[in-house]
């Protein structure tokens, strides 16, 4: 099993621990804002299950059908947990304004608070786990999955801090209002989840960080070539693709033009890994600058 299908499995059973927690808190004091919480957490343990299967889909081997692999799962996985987050802002608002129209005290509020602080712990620091490694993995499902543990804890503590207030203050009407605030929040972060992913979904070149690594290490190690143009770039998942047209001598061999492939492509891979490259040589009567004029894109390093 991958270490990304291992922390996808790990974070369903974070999640059901944490939602058994706030309901649990929800269940001693009756707080509408806990009762919220626990909600966005259910939807948690579904994102989680969502992230998990595209992970596991993600990885599967390219096919016949899927050339170019399975990578684009995790983009929609994201996407479906964006429309998720969106959904458990709306039933947020909704008990919300339930709460407002009929308020009610709260019960043992403060061993509600205690519970529902240690869940959140659990949270943030299974937040810091599935962001490190979803970076790391270059892995938007477990990317996506470690926003949405980071808005659940954005919430929690609103939550925390609405019961705290309706607690010291004695009223009421505090406890849906905090937790409507909160609820703006995370239709914020479902709208960015949901703009990331739709980015990859429409092949968006990879950041600009990448693109330079990209450029510099080609220039580096074509030595021999003329010229250099139409590159483009796209990531899919943890899948980077690649592809350029490279211009050498008109009388270069096929051997000598492929040896010089062979050696820019191992350099990229050594320093970026899962990547997927096509290069198209070309003579030099096909350069964008014939006659001795330098190469269009960038120098090639001699």
């Amino acid at each position: 099993m991958s270490t990304s299908l291992k922390l996808a499995a790990a974070s369903i059973a974070v999640g059901c621990l944490v939602l058994a927690l706030k309901y649990a808190a929800y269940y001693v004091t009756g707080s509408v804002a806990l009762y919220s919480d626990a909600l966005e957490s259910v939807l948690n343990v579904a994102t989680s299950v969502a992230a998990f299967i595209a992970v596991r889909v993600s990885i599967t081997p390219p096919d016949a059908n899927h050339p170019y692999g399975h990578q684009t799962a995790e983009y929609i996985s994201a996407i479906a947990e964006g429309v998720l987050i969106l959904l458990a802002a709306m039933a947020i608002f909704y008990a919300a304004y339930q709460g407002i129209l009929r308020p009610r005290p709260l019960e043992a509020p403060l061993k509600g608070l205690l519970i529902n602080a240690a869940a959140s712990g659990i949270n943030a620091v299974w937040y810091v786990v599935l962001s490190r490694a979803g970076r790391r993995l270059r892995s938007p499902a477990l990317t996506a999955d470690a926003k949405h543990l980071w808005t659940d804890v954005i919430t929690s503590a609103g939550v925390i801090i609405g019961v705290a207030l309706v607690w010291l203050t004695d009223e009421p009407i505090l406890d849906p209002v905090i937790a409507a605030l909160v609820a703006v929040n995370i239709l914020w972060t479902g709208w960015i989840l949901m703009r990331s992913s739709i980015g990859g979904l429409m092949d968006e070149v990879v950041p600009e960080a990448t693109l330079v690594k990209i450029r510099e290490i080609i220039s580096a190690h074509a030595e021999g070539a003329l010229e250099v143009h139409a590159l483009r770039t796209r990531q899919a998942g943890p899948a980077i693709f690649i592809d350029f047209h490279l211009v050498v001598p008109g009388e270069m061999t096929v051997s000598k033009s492929h040896m010089l492939c062979d050696r820019i492509e191992a350099a990229l891979r050594k320093e970026i890994s899962d990547l997927m490259i096509s290069i198209h040589v070309e003579p030099d009567e096909k350069a964008k600058h014939p006659g001795g004029v330098p190469v269009v894109d960038w120098p090639i390093k001699a």
